[in-house]
């Protein structure tokens, strides 16, 4: 039998593997590029001497474009299955492709390179998302 070890009930690898649900790997996903994104903004934020130059506009739009992954870890947990795998493919690809735009002009620009560190997290986070949203299996059909 296929068993773990040190296991009392005789789990398969398979059953073992199911434990996780999808909504929890995905959720866990969401707050990791989401930490990745804040980590790289810390470095560069403190690696800045001059003031950031940054208007209220664009400060907006780098809010609206964080907050999805806030909202997405919570969403994950609390929508539908069916809905939450769609919502997670979309915005998981939406996100994977600012990452990979970020990640050309970074190495085009010669960005720092803890700054291509982070961005390169964050893409396989935003990947991972839509490789775990669309391997996830319909529980309720």
């Amino acid at each position: 039998m296929n068993t773990i070890k040190g296991s009392l009930h005789g789990i398969n690898k398979e059953t073992a593997r199911n434990l996780l649900d999808s909504r929890i790997i995905l959720a866990v996903l969401w707050a990791a590029g989401m930490l990745s994104s804040l980590n790289g903004d810390t470095f560069r934020l403190s690696a800045m001497t001059k003031p950031l130059g940054v208007n209220s506009e664009q400060l907006s739009v780098f809010a609206v474009v964080l907050v999805g992954q806030v909202l997405m870890s919570g969403l994950t947990l609390t929508l539908k299955s069916p809905v939450s795998r769609w919502a997670n493919r979309i915005m998981g690809i939406f996100y994977a492709v600012i990452t990979l735009v970020y990640w050309v002009m970074g190495l085009v620009s010669r960005y720092a390179g803890y700054e291509i560190v982070w961005a390169t997290a964050q893409l396989v986070f935003a990947l991972l998302v839509v490789w775990y949203a669309w391997k996830w299996t319909n529980p309720e059909g």
